[in-house]
């Protein structure tokens, strides 16, 4: 794992933004860490690398569980925050999402980590303090 220190919510939407650039169809990213260490930001800067219009603003999609966005491939972004049995997720259709044409980002993957396929690649997030937050990155090609 690489370890990164971002020191605002931009310089991680930054990291996002390069990531992004090496993604490709079927990839799945689970995002794994506590409320507020910058999961979402994260995913913002995931849309932005991938061409999504500035139109299309970001947000957490842990009332509707799935959100959509269209770039230069489809970003796909669940949230499994409110979640609480592995059966919810049958509705959900996954499968779909993670062979389909675009790139799946899922905060709080990690309550279901049965549900992901191996291919995963697991970002963690720690915070640090107030502006500081620690990023686990798995190998990540050109990374």
């Amino acid at each position: 794992m690489k370890r990164t220190v971002t020191s605002s919510p931009e310089e991680t939407k930054k990291l996002a933004v390069k990531i992004a650039q090496d993604l490709k169809p079927g990839d799945v990213l689970a995002l794994e860490g506590e409320l507020g260490s910058g999961k979402t930001q994260f995913v913002q800067g995931l849309a932005k690398g991938l061409g999504v219009s500035e139109n299309g603003y970001v947000r957490s999609p842990s009332f509707t569980l799935l959100n959509e966005y269209r770039g230069r491939m489809p970003l796909y972004h669940f949230d499994f925050y409110r979640l609480h049995e592995p059966l919810e997720l049958d509705d959900l259709g996954l499968e779909e999402y993670f062979d389909g044409k675009g790139v799946t980002a899922i905060e709080w993957a990690d309550k279901f980590p049965g549900a992901l396929p191996k291919r995963t690649m697991h970002i963690k997030f720690e915070i640090v303090d107030e502006m500081h937050r620690t990023i686990f990155l798995p190998f990540v090609r050109g990374g």
